[in-house]
This record gives structure tokens, sequence and C-alpha cells, in this order.
């Protein structure tokens, strides 16, 4: 199967020429609470986010028992227990898209088992989105592709094998709607394991729309991204990094995520055609023509005088004969009295 260069997600074009699509990755950090949850739908559609999306997953579907526990997250509780603790309660997933829809924003979540995967198909989310960690679970996959709606899959610590593996399993859910993000699954990620020409590499190497699952710290890395042409963007935010959670403390706060979509935005109407035009409209005032320079006499040139290299000079403005003519000024005749400083016309000579 041949693979979409481009798609829709709630009426909204990814891939091709389209601007990045922006998800606001709200991930756990509703803290169990749904008003917190509403509010980070808010956030996100404030910011101008394309998408906000959550997790639904239960601690001991994703976790056996015996799992020791992450030295990173400071947390006496086994990673089983600590999940549980954080996750999405999923009797909430029809209100939070009712809110989403109401907001103009696009809702959907990751899911981390089939029970999951069948909640978001009955809410009828526009698309699913398969963690880092899931890009070996080729069976969920398979029955998220089974959806019928574009998938995202995230690539972190992922080799090509895998990433061709993952795309296989949803072509044989019959699917050809699928994004790849690159992805660092480091929390927070250093900008130097980022690597985002990887993205290059995966939309050359695999003819699907690419982005970038950002886990660092700030929004120059996904300026960045946008500029090395994005077709998705995924970004955790919090309402407060002080809040308690494992995901907090390397989320963008509020004004982060809409400094973060403003600057993706600034970043494409700067990116252009790529094509040598001369003045753009913007710059074809007086900014062309005073600021550019020109032939100039250095001196006070009477009618009837023949013109010398030492009568000339080239300054500012531009409204007088280019610079590169000069020479074909020198030994013709002044028809006219050319003032000290005059920006010299060929209707003078």
């Amino acid at each position: 199967m041949s693979f979409a260069t481009e798609f829709e997600i709630a009426g909204r074009r990814v891939g091709g020429d389209a601007p990045a699509y922006v998800i606001a990755e709200a991930g756990a950090n509703h803290n169990r609470d749904l008003d917190t949850a509403l509010k980070l739908i808010d956030v996100a559609a404030d910011a101008g986010a394309d998408a906000v999306k959550f997790q639904t997953y239960t601690g001991k579907d994703l976790y056996s028992s015996r799992t020791p526990r992450f030295d990173y997250l400071d947390d006496d509780r086994s990673p089983q227990e600590l999940l549980d603790a954080i996750a999405l309660p999923r009797e909430w997933q029809p209100q939070l898209a009712e809110h989403a829809a109401e907001r103009g924003i696009a809702f959907f979540s990751s899911p981390f088992d089939r029970a999951a995967v069948d909640s978001l198909r009955e809410l009828g989310v526009p698309a699913m989105k398969i963690a880092s960690f899931e890009i070996v679970d080729l069976p969920l996959i398979r029955h998220a592709a089974g959806a019928g709606v574009p998938i995202i899959v995230s690539t972190g610590m992922a080799t090509y094998g895998e990433i061709e593996d993952a795309l296989g399993a949803v072509a044989e859910a019959g699917n050809s709607e699928v994004a790849l993000l690159r992805c660092a699954s480091v929390y927070p990620a250093p900008d130097e394991v980022m690597n985002l020409r990887a993205m290059a590499t995966m939309r050359d190497a695999f003819g699907v729309p690419v982005g970038l699952s950002d886990h660092s710290e700030g929004v120059a890395v996904a300026a960045g991204a946008a500029a090395l042409g994005a077709h998705l963007i995924e970004k955790h935010f919090t309402l407060d990094r002080s809040m308690e959670g494992p995901d907090h403390p390397f989320a963008i706060e509020p004004d982060e995520l809409k400094a973060l979509v403003a600057g993706v935005r600034s970043v494409e109407a700067a990116l252009g055609s790529g094509r040598l035009e001369g003045p753009s409209e913007a710059e074809a005032g007086e900014m062309y023509t005073l600021a550019r320079r020109s032939v100039i006499a250095a001196v006070e040139i009477p009618a009837g005088t023949e013109i010398t290299a030492e009568m000339l000079t080239v300054k500012r403005p531009g409204t007088g004969v280019a610079p590169k003519h000069l020479e074909l000024l020198v030994g013709r005749t002044a028809k006219v009295d050319i003032p000290f400083d005059e920006p010299v016309t060929w209707e003078m000579v």
C-alpha cells in the first residue's frame, strides 16, 4: 500500500504545503481533576493550537506490577501505581470532546490498549496518536489503524526497521493515512539529542507527513522544526509547571504555548517561496527609492559641460542613474544645469 502524502484531521489539511498542525499535548497534566482538564482545553484553544490531545490508559494494562520504578520520576510508587493515580477517567472523554468542539479545537488521544482504542473510536475522534514506547506494539497499532482515522506515530528510540514495521501494521489495517513524529524520549530532552534533521530522513524514506513530538524545554526547538518543514508539531503543556505530577516540569505554560503557536506561524510566513524576485511589495516603496544608491553630482555641472568621472559620485537616494551605469555618463554633455548633490538622470544628459 502507498501512503497518503497529505490527509485531513477534522477538516484541517495535514502535509504537503499546509501549515504545521500544532497539537497541544495535555497528557496527564489534568491531575485527575475535571475542571483542570477543561481549562487545559481552553488554554489550547486560546493559544490557537489545532488540536488538544490527552492519553487514555490504565496502569495495570500498561505496566506489569513487577516493573521497577523509574529513577527520573523520584517517586516511590511503582509505574503501575503511578499511572493509575494520574490516568484520565474514560468517562470524562465525551465531556472533554464536547467542550473542545464548543471551543473550535480538535480533540483526540493516545490509546495505550485495545479498550482505549474502542472507546475513542466510539467517541468519533478525528485521529489517534501512538506514543513512542508503543511503536513496537504492532497489534495495538493495527487495531488503532483499523478505526479508519489518521494515525500519528511518535518514533522516539525507534530504528528504521521498527518504523517500517509500524507502518506495515497501519497498512495491514487498510489505512493509508499516517504521519511520523521525530521524538527524543527523554524528559526533558536536551537540545543536542533532538536531531531535527531526522524529519527529512523519514520524509524521504517513507513518503508520509512528518513532524516533531517535542520534549525539549522552551519553544525554540519547535520553531526550528517549523523552519525545517515539519507538518505536525506536538508539545506538552500545563497550567503551571509547579503542579505535582511527572509531566508538569518539562511542559510549557499557557503563555509559552501561545508564543509557540505564534512563533511557528511567524516562521512559516517568513519561509516564503524561495524565489529571488527583487523587492517585495513591502520593500518597493520609499525604502527602494530612498535607501538605495544612484549616481549623484559631486560638483555643480552647468549645462553644456562635458561630464568627467570626477564630477560624479555614488550616494543615496536611488532616484538617479544606477551606479553600474556611471561610466556611460562620462563623456556625455549636460543638457541642463545639474546642481551639486543632485541625482543625475538620463534626461539631464
